[in-house]
């Protein structure tokens, strides 16, 4: 048996080669940390400021040098912010509109994704060629023509003038039908052999099983409708129609420059019910995000 000096004459690049391989390996590993780290911290740091300043004073936010924990934490912003704007009418429109406008497009993702997937017509191939272009076409584009729409059916500022435009979206249906074809065809013929139809198929086998992409893109479709701005901006004129959104950069032209703390209590109005959606559904968002990556 050749011992590892003998190895290292015979095969000397090939030893050498195994020896640096954990070194290697172990300095990728730390790149990679530190990459994760630098995201977290460039991701992180604007939301935690967020947070600790909606519990500082005035003052304590001007201070330097900047403190990083509230040295005199108060709840005093949280009810100046609620009073200083409508935000429980607000946050009715932001329900409302996200509700709504995600049902509406998760409804109509999973028809479309459905018939992508399964079902033969002419031209199909077309059709989901004009689904990836809409992919790359910026929504900035569609205001004006929406907007003209909008006006002609009289809809301007209405729930409906908000919701209607944006109740389809090319990317749901493009992340459904990807994951619809990754189900195996002998489950649907299967369903097909016992008599079941598409609207079967697609509720009691279908859908069941790309449960984590469904609820993904649904994920993806509230925390849009929720954070949406510029077209409910546009489409409406009056406070009462105003969603959550509107009234934060509302609060911010009438508080900021006094004010931050306040501010940022009314920033958190808006970011705690996404936090809050995402830590429930985190789990079935990495499966939606992962499904269909390994066939086997």
């Amino acid at each position: 048996m050749m011992t590892t000096n003998e190895l290292e004459q015979s095969f000397p690049s090939t030893v050498t080669r195994r020896r640096s391989l954990p070194l290697s390996l172990l300095m990728w590993r730390i790149a990679g940390y530190l990459a994760l780290i630098g995201a977290v911290l460039i991701i992180g740091l604007p939301v935690y400021w967020t947070v600790m300043a909606a519990f500082k004073e005035t003052r304590e936010i001007y201070s330097l040098p900047v403190t990083w924990w509230p040295a005199n934490p108060t709840l005093n912003n949280f009810p100046a912010a609620w009073q200083a704007a409508p935000f429980g009418r607000y946050y009715l429109n932001s329900f409302i509109t996200t509700f709504f406008g995600a049902a509406l497009e998760v409804t109509l993702a999973l028809f479309s994704a459905y018939a992508l997937a399964y079902l033969r017509f002419p031209r199909k191939d077309l059709v989901f060629l004009l689904l990836l272009a809409a992919l790359m076409i910026p929504v900035e584009i569609t205001i004006v023509p929406n907007y003209l729409t909008i006006a002609r059916l009289g809809w301007i500022n209405t729930y409906q003038g908000i919701i209607i435009p944006g109740a389809a979206i090319a990317y749901g249906t493009f992340l459904l039908r990807q994951s619809f074809l990754a189900i195996p065809h002998e489950i649907l013929e299967a369903a097909r052999v016992d008599g079941a139809g598409h609207l079967r198929i697609l509720f009691s086998v279908v859908a069941p099983i790309a449960q984590p992409a469904i609820v993904t893109m649904a994920l993806l479709s509230v925390v849009s409708k929720w954070n949406e701005f510029l077209w409910p901006l546009i489409v409406t004129n009056t406070t009462d129609m105003r969603t959550l959104p509107i009234g934060v950069f509302w609060l911010r032209n009438s508080e900021g420059f006094a004010n931050w703390g306040v501010v940022m209590a009314g920033s958190l109005f808006l970011i705690v019910p996404v936090l809050i959606a995402f830590l429930f559904a985190q789990r079935a968002i990495v499966e939606g995000m992962t499904a269909g990556a390994v066939k086997g």
